[in-house]
C-alpha cells in the first residue's frame, strides 16, 4: 500500500508539473519551425537530480519526409542536396491547401470528399514543416530496407477492409467515426509517435522514478514508470496500451504492449509490441526509434527512424472543437443520405 501511494503522489507530481509548465498563454497554433538535423558528434548529456540522461523540453518532429518511400524513389535510401530541395518544393505544391483544383478523394460517412469538403481547412491552420529530415532519408521507415511498411497477413487485411468500410459507410452513431474525429486519441500522437499536419510536438518531463510524455496532439499524457515494474495483466488493455520504461546507457527505451485494438495504428491489432528509444544526441537533437512488433497484422516487424529538435515554444491546447461540436452535424447528414436512398428507392420502384 506505501508503495502504491508513493507512486501515486509521484505520479501526480509529475502531471502537475506538466500543467504548471504549460499553462502560459501564447498566440497563435503552430510551433517554430525547426531544422531536421541530426549529429554523430560526442556529446556528453546533461543529467537530472536523480541522475537520469535529461531529455526534457518541448520536441517538435514536423517533417515531409514521408512514412513509406514513394514509389518513383525505389531504391534510394538518401537524397542528394539538390533532391532533398526539389522535393521539399514538390511537396509544398502538393499539400497547399489553398489548391481548388477539383478532385474526388475518396468516401466518407456515405458521400464523396472533394475538394470543397477535403481542403475546409485553408493553409493558415496547417503545420507539417518545410523540410526532409536532416539526414535526407527518403522515407521514415529504415527497415524493411525498402523503405515500405510490411505487407499485411490476412488477418490484416480483414481489419484494415472493415475499418474502411465504417469510413466510408454512413454512420450510424458516434462509434462509427474514428477516435480522432471524436476527440478521444490520435493516431499519430503516440503511442507510437508520427508526423502529423499540425500540433507536432511532445513536451518530455522528468521525475525520479517516471517520465511524461506529453502531446499535443489532443493533450494526451503518458505515465512511463522506470521501477522495473511487470506489464498489467494483458486483459487490461488500454487506448494508449500498457508502457513500461529502463536505461540502456543514455537510450529511454518504452516497452508497450496492451493496446486496445480500437486505434488500429496502420491496421495494427490487441496483439501490437511496440518498442520506442529516445536518445539525446545534442543539446538541440532528440533521436526518436520505434519498432512495431504485430505478427498477426504485418508479415514481419518494422522500424521508423523520426528526428526531432528542440524547441523554445510551449505546447499548446488542443481544444478539438470539430469533434466537440461536429457530431451532430455528421450524424445529421448520415439520417439525411440515408433518407435520400430511401425516398430514391421508392421511387425507383414505383
Amino acid at each position: 500500500m506505501k508503495r502504491q501511494f508513493l507512486a501515486l503522489i509521484s505520479a501526480l507530481a509529475v502531471v502537475t508539473l506538466i500543467v504548471s509548465l504549460t499553462a502560459a498563454p501564447v498566440a497563435g497554433q503552430g510551433p517554430a519551425k525547426a531544422n531536421n538535423t541530426t549529429t554523430a558528434k560526442a556529446y556528453t548529456q546533461p543529467r537530472t537530480a536523480d541522475g537520469q540522461p535529461d531529455l526534457q523540453g518541448v520536441w517538435n518532429f514536423a517533417t515531409l519526409t514521408p512514412l513509406q518511400r514513394p514509389s518513383e524513389l525505389a531504391g534510394k535510401q538518401f537524397f542528394t542536396d539538390q533532391e532533398a530541395a526539389q522535393f521539399e518544393k514538390n511537396e509544398l505544391v502538393r499539400r497547399d491547401e489553398d489548391r481548388r483544383d477539383d478532385f474526388v478523394q475518396g468516401q466518407t460517412n456515405g458521400t464523396q470528399v472533394t475538394a470543397d469538403v477535403a481542403r475546409a481547412y485553408n493553409q493558415f491552420w496547417w503545420d507539417y514543416g518545410t523540410k526532409v529530415v536532416g539526414t535526407k532519408r527518403t522515407s521514415l521507415v529504415i527497415d524493411p530496407p525498402d523503405g515500405k511498411i510490411p505487407a499485411l497477413t490476412p488477418e490484416g487485411t480483414k481489419r484494415q477492409a472493415a475499418l474502411a468500410a465504417v469510413r466510408e459507410g454512413i454512420a450510424t452513431g458516434p462509434e462509427d467515426r474514428s477516435p480522432s474525429e471524436r476527440c478521444i486519441l490520435n493516431g499519430k500522437a503516440g503511442p507510437p509517435i508520427l508526423p502529423a499536419g499540425y500540433n507536432n510536438n511532445i513536451q518530455v518531463v522528468q521525475s525520479p522514478g517516471y517520465v511524461a510524455i506529453y502531446n499535443e496532439q489532443i493533450h494526451d499524457i503518458r505515465i512511463i514508470p522506470l521501477d522495473g515494474r511487470p506489464h498489467l495483466d494483458k486483459r487490461m488493455s488500454q487506448w494508449m496500451g500498457d508502457s513500461t520504461g529502463r536505461w540502456e546507457g543514455n537510450t529511454l527505451v518504452v516497452d508497450t504492449v496492451n493496446f486496445n485494438g480500437k486505434v488500429a495504428f496502420q491496421a495494427t491489432g490487441e496483439n501490437l509490441h511496440l518498442i520506442e528509444r529516445f536518445t539525446r544526441v545534442d543539446a538541440t537533437n532528440l533521436h526518436y526509434e520505434f519498432t512495431v512488433d504485430d505478427p498477426a497484422s504485418f508479415t514481419r516487424s518494422w522500424t521508423v527512424q523520426l528526428p526531432m529538435i528542440k524547441v523554445q515554444d510551449h505546447i499548446y491546447e488542443y481544444a478539438c472543437h470539430e469533434g466537440n461540436y461536429g457530431m451532430f452535424g455528421i450524424l445529421s447528414s448520415a439520417r439525411t443520405t440515408e433518407k435520400t436512398a430511401a425516398e430514391a428507392a421508392k421511387k425507383g420502384s414505383e
